[in-house]
């Protein structure tokens, strides 16, 4: 384990992904990995046959050179990378992983490459959303909308992104009636998963689809507070948690047992436990579970008296 700096500057934190073809990913793990490790970036890169996608965080200089590498991978010229700034390192190492899928959707046909929906720049959100005749989606994990999201938008209420081609299908009747199909408007995080979901539904013959270039990332950085049509907080994948307007820190915390974003009120609950449960998680763990939760805490504990970096964060993943 590395010892701690707590004297660092703030960091940069780069949220990046590119849909391209990759003949052999495999191949490009290992430069890649090397290069995060020599300029002292941490965070998750995620490779598939699809793309690349991840968020990391380093010095200035450090995630300079890694988006530089990045663009000059295969059709990566123009990634999208978002930027924000953190006051402490917000991952514990550096990945570089190799997937199926750079954003698992479970859907082998999908390709955003062929087909994708019309992207919306940030400014031009909000006329969009609050058109009545267009209907507004949130893509994201329910722990996720939970903690803010567009007005008027609906939620699928899904657990994981793989579960949202099931959804549409199901409630597609409900949502788009049977007369002239209302325009359909779909956000995400950083946007990835609207390449997906706008691909998706255009490939099930929805015409008029839509979504919010940059994602909720890109919207809060460019929209003024005050002409903001956001409710709530942003959770983000790192251990920052939210962020809100201008990309500034939120209030939550992460519940370490079951990474979900807990509130205050959720701190003052009975259920929570720092490290070993909150009032989402305290009824989907054994006793044993806990126990186990605890004695992972105790050792964080310690590493951190010793000024040590305990790793043990598991990335989620947008």
């Amino acid at each position: 384990m590395e010892p701690l700096d707590t004297s660092a500057p703030r960091l940069c934190v780069a949220a990046l992904y590119c849909f391209t073809r990759f003949d052999d990913p495999a191949a490009l793990k290992a430069p890649l990995e090397a290069l995060c490790h020599e300029h002292g970036v941490r965070g998750t890169l995620l490779l598939a046959g699809e793309g690349i996608n991840g968020t990391i965080a380093g010095t200035d200089a450090g995630i300079d050179a890694i988006v530089a590498h990045v663009r000059g991978l295969p059709g990566c010229e123009g990634v999208d990378v978002k930027f924000s700034d953190a006051p402490h390192m917000p991952f514990h190492r550096m990945k570089v992983r190799l997937k199926r899928e750079i954003v698992t959707m479970g859907q082998p046909d999908i390709d955003p490459l062929a087909i994708v929906g019309t992207y919306v720049e940030p400014e031009d959100w909000n006329a969009l959303i609050a058109d009545p005749d267009t209907i507004v989606i949130d893509t994201r994990n329910d722990y996720e909308v939970a903690v803010g999201t567009f007005a008027r938008a609906i939620d699928p209420h899904t657990k994981t992104f793989r579960e949202f081609p099931e959804w549409f299908r199901s409630e597609r009747e409900r949502l788009l009636g049977q007369g002239k199909a209302p325009k359909v408007a779909m956000f995400c995080t950083g946007g990835i998963r609207c390449e997906k979901s706008t691909a998706f539904l255009k490939q099930e013959g929805v015409e008029d689809v839509f979504h919010l270039k940059g994602g909720i990332l890109k919207y809060l950085e460019t929209v003024p507070q005050e002409q903001s049509l956001w409710e709530g907080e942003c959770f983000v994948f790192d251990q920052r948690v939210t962020i809100g307007h201008g990309l500034a820190p939120g209030s939550y915390e992460l519940c370490h047992a079951c990474r979900r974003p807990i509130s205050a009120e959720d701190r003052a609950s009975e259920l929570y436990e720092i490290g070993v449960s909150c009032p989402a998680c305290h009824g989907e763990r054994t006793e044993e579970q806990r126990a186990a939760y605890r004695e992972r805490e105790r050792q964080e504990k310690l590493a951190a008296r010793r000024g040590e970096a305990h790793v043990g964060a598991v990335y989620r993943g947008e």
